[in-house]
């Protein structure tokens, strides 16, 4: 029988080697957290920035329609991906996959939040550039500004979201500052966003952008609606 002292030390650390097994199962569980977000981070982020044309989409809305403001929207038009899926539906199904694995992983949610508006910012900027193009241009050199505001938001958007996962302990005492660091910069976004709506949605930038997309005049057919009649 071994005696007390072995039994105390066999026993201790039994227990010690039970406690440091749970605390590595904990450890990688946690960094398997922190791995899947990092994966659906860099998925939305692909997504963001991954619209390669537009076309003809879902009717424009009416007069007096609350629905929130989007070059999209206002254009009837929709945002398409290499292989010519809508990229909107597929950001936003990206931007709850990343949310989900973001509030597993124990991120507070007004970071993830800010995390996912950034990408939706960046996503609607990267869409004026593209139908300012087929438009002719006429943003200048507004349109690559709006996107690098755009990127430069999403990039600090995201370093706190990282911050947080990784560090946030050293995080939380200014998590307060850079959130108010960060509706600084997205509220001058959204100015630039609001103009850049306003200049593509003149009549006669529209009406170039739809002989470009639809040379057959065939949107009014698929918008379900009326073309006006002549003047």
């Amino acid at each position: 029988m071994p005696g007390l002292v072995e039994l105390a030390y066999t026993t201790g650390g039994g227990v010690v080697g039970a406690a440091l097994t749970n605390y590595f199962a904990k450890v990688q569980d946690r960094r398997g957290l922190r791995a899947e977000v990092h994966r659906q981070l860099a998925a939305v982020r692909e997504l963001s920035g991954g619209i390669r044309g537009v076309a003809i989409g879902a009717a424009p809305p009416v007069p007096g329609d609350d629905r929130q403001a989007s070059i999209a929207a206002e254009l009837g038009v929709a945002a398409l991906l290499e292989d010519g899926t809508d990229a909107r539906n597929a950001l936003r199904a990206a931007l709850a996959d990343l949310l989900t694995a973001a509030l597993v992983a124990g991120v507070p949610r007004r970071v993830a939040d800010f995390a996912g508006g950034a990408h939706e910012r960046l996503f609607e900027s990267e869409l004026a550039r593209t139908i300012d193009r087929r438009a002719g241009s006429v943003l200048g050199a507004e349109a690559d500004r709006l996107v690098r505001t755009a990127q430069e938001y999403q990039t600090a958007a995201a370093g706190l979201l990282l911050a947080v996962l990784w560090r946030p302990w050293r995080t939380r005492p200014r998590l307060r500052r850079r959130i108010a660091a960060l509706r600084a910069e997205v509220g001058s976004l959204h100015l630039l966003q609001q103009e850049a709506i306003a200049v593509l949605t003149r009549p006669e930038h529209a009406a170039t952008l739809y002989a470009r997309l639809d040379p057959d005049g065939r949107r009014w057919e698929t918008w379900g609606l009326e073309p006006p009649s002549p003047a």
